[in-house]
C-alpha cells in the first residue's frame, strides 16, 4: 500500500527512544495533458502497488498505472520508547 518503514534508534542515558519513518504515497500528480499544453490529473487518491515488494511492478500503481514517483510522498515520524536502559542496547553480548 505504498508504506515504507525505516527504523532509527536515538542514543541516550535514559530509556531508548526508537523512531520510525513511515512513508506513504498519496494522490497522483501526473499531468496527462502536458503534451497538448493543458493540465489534467486522473484523480487517483493513493498509490497501490501492482505487484509484490522487490519486483518492478511494486513501483507501478494498480489504480492509475503511473510510476510511484508521480504520487505525492508523505513522511511521518513515529517515536516509541523502550522501557529498558540504553546500556542494554549498547553493550555487546557474548
Amino acid at each position: 500500500m505504498g508504506l515504507q518503514h525505516e527504523p532509527h534508534e536515538a542514543a541516550s542515558n535514559g530509556p531508548v527512544v526508537r523512531t520510525e519513518r513511515v512513508v506513504r504515497y498519496k494522490e497522483c500528480r501526473k499531468n496527462h495533458a502536458a503534451s497538448v499544453g493543458g493540465y489534467a490529473v486522473d484523480g487517483c487518491r493513493e498509490f497501490m502497488a501492482s505487484g509484490e515488494e522487490g519486483t518492478s511492478d511494486a513501483l507501478r500503481c494498480a489504480a492509475c498505472d503511473c510510476h510511484r514517483s508521480f504520487h505525492r510522498r508523505e513522511v511521518e515520524t513515529v517515536a516509541a520508547v523502550c522501557g529498558c536502559s540504553s546500556d542494554e542496547h549498547s553493550t555487546p553480548r557474548r
